[in-house]
């Protein structure tokens, strides 16, 4: 088993956002930053993330702000930069890490569901930090999406200045993220999972789905798409026509048939973690003398 600890980053406005690091043994092939989904939180996907590790990949998954264990308002972001500045922030330090103990790893942003969102827009924005990417069910194109009421209703919101309205979250249904009743339990009973947002985290959604949306000519990096075939959350019709329009020549597209939204929860788990597995592997051979697990 990987050795995981855990810790706060402290990013340029105070706040301390919490960290589940996944180590490898031995100098990591390459290094995974993780960004969770709109609900969800980094201790969701302590199972993919440990066998990256044992696999040799260094895993650090942080609650956004608000989320899980970091720090700041629930639910909350003031604008949309600085979401992506928080997730900048964190590759910052990790590449400045990987200079260090592992010259020439590549540093991949992965990102679930509403963080696929996210991570396309940073990797837009900010391609001098970001090796490869990893979209996983990406929240880029939603069934799920504001009704014309809310979306004008959050329109009147933004103009009034009016940041820290709370507003439920439309996924109370937990069979929509899994077909496991178990899991959908261990969702309803979730203490750290977030129900609520604010108009201030929604008006920064609203321009994050634009910047995401925007994204696919701009995003030259190697990328893996992953699609679950019975997702009620994401579009993924949508989906593979924003894929088609990526510009990287090194893409690959990979889909589940039988699954829902959340990979990580279905039938298909295992064969899930070996093809993200199998496409880091290929992009990151393991550095010379570090013989694999036995």
């Amino acid at each position: 088993m990987p050795v995981v600890t855990s810790w706060m980053h402290p990013v340029s406005d105070g706040v301390s956002l919490a960290c589940r690091h996944f180590l490898p043994r031995g100098l990591p092939r390459g290094y995974v930053v993780g960004i969770h989904g709109i609900q969800s939180h980094s201790g969701w996907y302590v199972e993919s993330s440990s066998r990256l590790a044992e696999a040799g990949f260094d895993v650090r998954f942080f609650d956004r702000r608000g989320s899980g264990l970091s720090g700041g308002p629930p639910g909350h972001a003031r604008h949309w930069e600085r979401l992506a500045n928080d997730v900048a922030s964190q590759l910052i330090a990790v590449r400045a890490e990987r200079d260090d103990a592992s010259p020439g790893a590549p540093v991949v942003l992965l990102g679930l569901s509403w963080g696929g969102k996210l991570a396309a827009a940073v990797a837009r924005l900010r391609p001098e930090l970001v090796d490869g990417l990893i979209l996983l069910y990406p929240g880029i194109h939603a069934h799920i999406r504001p009704s014309w009421r809310q979306s004008l209703l959050l329109r009147l919101a933004e103009l009034a200045g009016v940041r820290d309205r709370q507003a439920r979250i439309p996924l109370e249904d937990p069979a929509l993220f899994t077909s496991d009743p178990a899991r959908q339990a261990e969702i309803q009973q979730d203490p750290l999972a977030l129900r609520e947002a604010t108009t201030g985290f929604l008006i920064a959604d609203r321009e994050l789905t634009r910047l995401s949306r925007g994204a696919p000519g701009m995003l030259n990096r190697p990328t893996l798409l992953m699609l679950a075939g019975r997702d009620r959350i994401i579009d993924n019709a949508a989906m593979r026509r924003w894929f088609a329009r990526l510009a990287a020549a090194d893409k690959a597209l990979q889909e589940f048939p039988g699954a829902a939204h959340t990979l990580e929860f279905e039938p298909c788990r295992e064969e899930f973690i070996a093809g993200l597995i199998d496409w880091l592997s290929e992009r990151a051979p393991r550095p010379e003398g570090l013989a694999p697990r036995g």
